[in-house]
């Protein structure tokens, strides 16, 4: 397993400094949130897709994909009745695809907890008819590009769709594309019924992509949660992708964040 860390806590950051340092602490990729760098991911100056591309290759540090992928625009919907959104939703996904793979990434994780809810009066089956819709077209894109697209359950703080492995599972076994894969993350898996360790085993066909963090919103190792059997489980199965360390509370400070949180994962050399 390789060790990538989030861009979105180096706040304000050159991207040379962002790069340099990550490669200095110990790391092997990072994952770039697009909104980090624009408002619209189509109108990012081809010199910073250039840019991140040169950074890559110079630091020796893969551009793993992107997250965080519909922060913004705001008002973009994969779940919404109304099918017009859907599809301009749809058209800035594919956008997504293109700039993903233009910087190098291989994957894209798709979260984005407001921009899939079940509004009042949607039923669970409608929004998932809706969100394959448009998957479905954007997953024509990623086969062009060669782009994974990684379903991310999420708590049910944050979303009321796909709260669980098991709901992401069944929407990826529907759609059946060699390129619709799952995304685990350790914090989302926290509000489960189930052990963290046994999620990862249900998932074990279907796992592209995983989220080191913990419930308290933190790094890996800052909280209450063990990655002891998290890690042997991920050996068990053979999970040999990334393990990318992704934060809510950027308190700390970031270069806190990225040094606690490697140093901790290294302890299992995963």
């Amino acid at each position: 397993m390789k060790i990538g860390i989030c861009n979105e806590m180096f706040n304000n950051w050159e991207l040379e400094k962002v790069f340099s340092f990550a490669k200095e602490t110990g790391y092997q990729g990072i994952e770039i949130a697009p909104f980090t760098l624009g408002e619209k991911v189509d109108k990012i100056p081809q010199e910073i897709l250039k840019k991140i591309r040169e950074l890559s290759s110079r630091y020796n540090l893969e551009v793993i994909g992107t997250h965080w992928l519909l922060v913004k625009p705001e008002g973009l919907s994969v779940s919404t009745n109304d099918k017009v959104l859907r599809e301009k939703t749809a058209d800035y996904l594919c956008k997504l695809v293109g700039f993903t793979a233009d910087i190098g990434g291989s994957l894209m994780v798709f979260g984005s907890p407001k921009q899939r809810n079940i509004a009042e009066g949607q039923t669970y089956e409608g929004v998932k008819e809706n969100v394959k819709e448009v998957l479905k077209k954007v997953l024509k894109e990623c086969e062009k590009r060669s782009i994974f697209l990684c379903l991310e359950p999420l708590a049910r703080t944050e979303t009321n769709f796909i709260n669980t492995a098991a709901q992401a599972i069944d929407i990826i076994e529907e759609i059946s594309h060699p390129y619709l894969k799952l995304h685990l993350d350790v914090k989302a898996m926290s509000d489960e019924q189930k052990l963290i360790p046994e999620i990862i085993k249900e998932g074990r066909k279907y796992l592209k992509h995983f989220h080191t963090n913990d419930k308290n919103l933190g790094g890996p190792g800052s909280g209450e949660i063990d990655y002891t059997p998290i890690i042997a489980t991920l050996k068990e199965i053979g999970y040999n992708e990334w393990l990318s360390v992704e934060v809510f509370d950027f308190t700390p400070g970031p270069e806190t964040i990225a040094k606690q949180s490697i140093d901790y994962l290294k302890k299992f050399n995963p």
